[in-house]
């Protein structure tokens, strides 16, 4: 077989498993017994879908938080995931629970507002994407009936059609607005059959299916009860849903069938925005004696193809004439094709908008009870999107915009989260006839993502002696470290009604100015490395403040604002490069895991006084040299007089173990703990103190180590030097421990020995 009949295979697979046969309403009232999810209401379907996916953990803005799945587009790869703003989707999805349920909300139209860029149209894609997906699965199939007149005849002697007549797809026309099945019962009939269904079921949440069918199969089912009743037909209700009648059919829900969107540039008459319109041939050809005959409309407006499920008017501020038009939509549930003509909508009302549309909203504030829009104020319920304030979430961002990446970045520890933030990014451009490979060096996207944080944050609730670098990075991490305390973020008292994200630099000017830098040569030259392929972190941050004063999105407020705060922004990312520097150079100095583990062993025993195992297997007390030499020459906390005789700890190394070792052993230990945890299970690296002190290499150690060392010959180290060797040993640590090329590796460590040389001595 061939690889195209692979592919080939592989589709009709998808299909098969995705489409079903019709059935009998009898079948479906059957199937809906065993899945009662197939009968949900539209805000109740909706919420199953965004439920079915599970959550996960997140943190933003320095809380843990849990996250619907279903908002990563989980089905496709993360390609339309919206990053960060969990609370309001947590809120939306709340609001659907009270929805669904009709506590009060029902009459609400949900209204997602926000400045540009912030993740609102990814919302609407996500929507899309994800119910499309959950209605091709077995749980979340969506039915709609269709209809046969073409099987009943005047003829004496009526009966339901020869089998060629009932089989000839050309006769079939389903319900033009996703009707729900169940509407074909009368409605005591169907109050019966759902209160049993819902009897059935282990949810909160009872199915609600009411009004009645649309206009078009209300037509086809009024045609095929005449022509029975004037037979004499006593099962009335069996001859008009006969198979050769009626069938219910699936299908899969997409924009048109079950979603509805409106555009920004779709135009024409409220009624046909809405609803459709007539079709004045359609009207000719039916002749139905004077009245209007639902056949002969269009049903393509926004309610009639998101009838059944979701109804979106993006960019309603360009559809405002309209808002007030849907007022009862939520209330009636119906709205009229003509004046004699009501369709009945199950819908979810959802408008999307920039902050235009509340500026409109609000022009006739100050008339209090006579303002005209009142009650369409009233009616819509806002959801505020913003931008993101997590540096983590910003920097995922950034690399979307300017990669085909879409995974959704997931992570157990925030060490995972922060080895994404920092790392290079390759991005293939043309140069002439050439394609040439531009590196986004190491920090380049996180300094990108940090300045534009920093950009967002309200700095009115910062606490003494911290700045906005350290809000951002209290957000991302949910902590700080300030030497070996870890201060948390329930430490900090910030304001609930800071200005967190409201305003601030949109990422897409960031990608537009790094994609300007990708596609610009930069002025420099080494004789072994293509340094000017590559773009440092201070490239970007350079050029995104220079090109502040001339982006028209910015008022001079705010471009003042920001260009204040790339200070702290420029030191932070430069703390981040030395960092790498120092670990590449200190990287043979390094402590073993099993030293470490040792250490934490002999502490452990020496506060619960205990004994440890030697390699002999012999129960021994603990070691109090060893405890002192890695106190001394690892942690650097001590120096050799700090200890009594026999190398007993003094009352301040001993307050150190029990305040800064053993305390923080205990917090993890509680943290990690489960059903089969033992204190051997810890991980010593992951415990904050023993890390953090551990990772800080600092030039006093490299002083220490490298007594011929010169960082001012960094640039052209004499050959057979020891500053020539260091510098080899760096340039390959940097690309093995994080990534580096040899070229960014040789820009950031000049740039490094740059800032150290001049105080070296």
């Amino acid at each position: 077989m061939t690889e195209g009949s692979d592919y080939i295979d592989d589709a009709n697979r998808e299909l098969r498993e995705t489409y079903e046969e019709p059935m009998s309403l009898a079948e479906y009232v059957d199937a809906a017994f065993e899945n009662p999810t197939i009968a949900s209401h539209a805000s109740k379907y909706l919420l199953e879908a965004i439920e079915s996916m599970g959550t996960r953990t997140v943190v933003e803005e320095g809380e843990e938080k849990e996250r619907y799945r279903f908002f990563d587009d989980p089905h496709n790869d993360g390609e339309h995931a919206i990053l960060g703003n969990t609370e309001v989707l947590n809120a939306f999805v709340d609001d659907l629970r009270s929805i669904a349920a009709r506590r009060g909300k029902e009459e609400k139209i949900i209204w997602f507002a926000g400045p540009t860029a912030t993740g609102k149209s990814e919302l609407k894609r996500c929507l899309v994407n994800g119910l499309r997906e959950y209605s091709k699965t077995p749980e979340g199939r969506r039915y709609t009936v269709e209809w046969n007149i073409a099987t009943a005849t005047d003829a004496p002697g009526l009966t339901y059609g020869d089998d060629a007549v009932a089989t000839s797809e050309e006769n079939w026309f389903a319900s033009p607005v996703q009707s729900h099945p169940l509407l074909v019962f009368p409605p005591r009939v169907r109050e019966r059959l759902l209160d049993r269904l819902n009897d059935t079921i282990d949810d909160h949440l009872d199915i609600l299916v009411e009004g009645k069918l649309d206009p078009f199969s209300r037509e086809a089912y009024d045609y095929l009860e005449e022509q029975y009743r004037r037979d004499g037909e006593e099962e009335l209700f069996s001859a008009i849903t006969d198979p050769a009648h009626l069938r219910v059919k699936n299908y899969v829900v997409d924009v048109g069938d079950g979603i509805g969107v409106l555009h920004s540039e779709d135009s024409g008459r409220p009624k046909q925005r809405l609803v459709g319109s007539w079709m004045q041939g359609m009207l000719q050809e039916l002749d139905s004696r004077g009245r209007k005959n639902p056949q002969a409309f269009s049903y393509d407006g926004v309610l009639s193809q998101g009838n059944g499920l979701l109804t979106i008017v993006e960019d309603a501020a360009q559809h405002a004439d309209l808002l007030q038009k849907l007022l009862n939509v939520p209330d009636e549930k119906a709205v009229k094709l003509d004046k004699g003509i009501q369709m009945d909508i199950d819908t979810q009302l959802v408008i999307i908008s920039n902050p235009d549309l509340e500026a409109q909203l609000n022009q006739h504030a100050d008339a209090g009870g006579a303002d005209p829009l009142r009650a369409l104020k009233r009616r819509l319920d806002r959801r505020e999107f913003r931008y993101l304030t997590n540096l983590s979430l910003e920097a995922e961002l950034i690399r979307r915009e300017l990669t085909n990446e879409t995974a959704v970045w997931q992570a157990d520890v925030y060490d995972e989260l922060d080895a994404r933030i920092r790392e290079p990014v390759g991005v293939r451009v043309r140069d002439g006839d050439a394609i040439n490979e531009r590196e986004l060096a190491p920090h380049a996207i996180e300094a990108a993502a940090l300045y534009s944080v920093v950009s967002r944050l309200d700095a009115s609730d910062v606490p003494a002696g911290l700045d906005l670098v350290d809000k951002a990075v209290l957000f991302d991490r949910g902590y700080l470290l300030d030497g070996d305390e870890r201060i948390e973020k329930d430490d900090f008292d910030f304001d609930d009604d800071a200005t967190d994200g409201s305003g601030g630099i949109p990422v897409t000017y960031t990608r537009d100015i790094i994609a300007g830098l990708l596609n610009e040569i930069r002025d420099r030259h080494h004789s072994d490395y293509d340094v000017e392929q590559v773009i440092m972190p201070r490239d970007v941050l350079n050029v995104m403040a220079e090109s502040i004063g001339d982006a028209p999105v910015f008022s001079a407020a705010e471009r003042t604002e920001y260009e204040n705060r790339l200070v702290p922004v420029k030191n932070y990312i430069f703390q981040q490069q030395e960092g790498d520097v120092l670990d590449a150079i200190m990287r043979d100095r390094r402590v073993d895991e099993e030293t470490v583990a040792e250490y934490i062993e002999h502490v452990y025993a020496w506060a619960t006084g205990e004994e440890v195992e030697n390699e002999r297997g012999e129960r021994i007390e603990p070691d109090a040299l060893k405890m002192k030499v890695f106190e001394t020459e690892h942690l650097g906390r001590f120096t050799p007089d700090a200890y009594e005789a026999n190398h007993e700890a003094s009352p301040a190394v001993a307050e150190f173990r029990r305040n800064k070792v053993i305390t923080a052993l205990n917090r993890h230990a509680w943290e990690n703990r489960n059903e089969e945890f033992e204190v051997g299970n810890i991980d010593p690296k992951e415990v904050p103190i023993i890390k953090t002190v551990l990772a800080n290499n600092d030039w006093d150690d490299v002083h220490r180590v490298y007594e011929d060392f010169n960082p001012s010959q960094w640039e052209n180290p004499p050959k057979n030097t020891e500053t020539a060797e260091v510098k080899e040993q760096t340039i390959q640590n940097l690309q093995d421990l994080f990534g580096y090329s040899p070229a960014s590796a040789e820009l950031t460590s000049q740039h490094v020995m740059n800032q150290v040389s001049y105080k070296w001595d």
